[in-house]
């Protein structure tokens, strides 16, 4: 059990008096068997924070792992989101309590809904049922991931409660600078997934190898550096040890000023992954 990199990764105090690890563990498409040893293997090597959705469909896999390590429960931070085919207000808290069952836990530690799904526009009454699953204690802190700014900022009008988290979609290439600004003048902790691109180009960028070489560090050490100095958080995915202790070790090195912006200035116009617009990506 790695605890000295557990200590290593900071904190981000969340607006509600929760903190979230800087860096947690991605857990997209890990399933049955091999996803428990990975995600198991991730905790052994030093991760506090497991990221998972219902449909990933491997909630089940998350939960076995977390009752197979030696760790205590109030030692992880364990986050799930909401699919857009529960966005009804019943449907909702209904769905945080199967993801509770499905995964053996009393509580989450954070709670997302997962897209806004703005043309069914139904995510005002899935926040509501987040905030009423926070105030049940089924939930310690709710956020949101691929909001834009004007669902947010709707949310904040027909409640009156901002999220604390915003996970969205944030790398080299599609680095999100007016999303970091909206979200840090709001107090709202941004979250990175797909960190590292899903392994596309970025990690073969010369721009990103320079840097790398001249610290040292290898291509996703750089990328995942970058982003945290960005003060966004991030969850990488990987299913090798040696690389999972790497994109933990991350705060033993600092990029300069001009190393951060020469990075940021790869962002491309069309630098998402997949075409998914959150104005209106469909997420079922």
């Amino acid at each position: 059990m790695n605890y000295e990199l557990a200590k290593q990764t900071p904190f981000l105090e969340l607006r509600d008096g929760n903190r979230l690890p800087q860096v947690g563990f991605g857990t997209y498409k890990l399933r049955g068997a091999a996803g428990v040893n990975t995600i198991q293997q991730a905790l052994n090597n030093g991760y506090r924070a497991l990221d998972t959705a219902v449909n990933y469909e491997n909630e089940g896999s998350v939960g076995a792992a977390i009752r197979r390590s030696s760790l205590a429960r109030e030692e992880l931070f364990i986050s799930s989101k909401l699919p857009g085919r529960h966005h009804q207000y019943q449907e909702a808290l209904t769905e945080i309590q199967e993801s509770l069952y499905r995964m053996q836990l009393d509580y989450f530690d954070l709670y997302l809904i997962h897209w806004p799904n703005p043309l069914k526009d139904q995510y005002v009454e899935a926040w509501q049922a987040l905030i009423d699953a926070q105030r049940f204690g089924l939930v310690r802190s709710i956020g949101v991931s691929n909001f834009l700014p004007e669902h947010l900022q709707r949310l904040e009008k027909e409640t009156g409660v901002l999220p604390v988290v915003d996970q969205i979609e944030l790398h080299p290439y599609w680095s999100q600078p007016k999303q970091l600004s909206f979200d840090r003048e709001h107090g709202i902790v941004t979250q990175a997934w797909s960190p590292l691109g899903r392994a596309n180009a970025v990690l073969k960028d010369p721009l990103i190898k320079k840097i790398a070489v001249a610290h040292n560090k290898t291509i996703p050490q750089i990328i995942l550096r970058w982003e945290t100095q960005l003060g966004a958080a991030v969850i990488p995915k990987s299913s090798s040890t040696s690389r999972q202790i790497q994109n933990l070790t991350l705060f033993d090195f600092e990029l300069s000023a001009a190393e951060v912006t020469a990075i940021s200035s790869l962002d491309k116009d069309n630098g998402r992954t997949n075409n998914q617009n959150p104005a209106v990506y469909q997420e079922f």
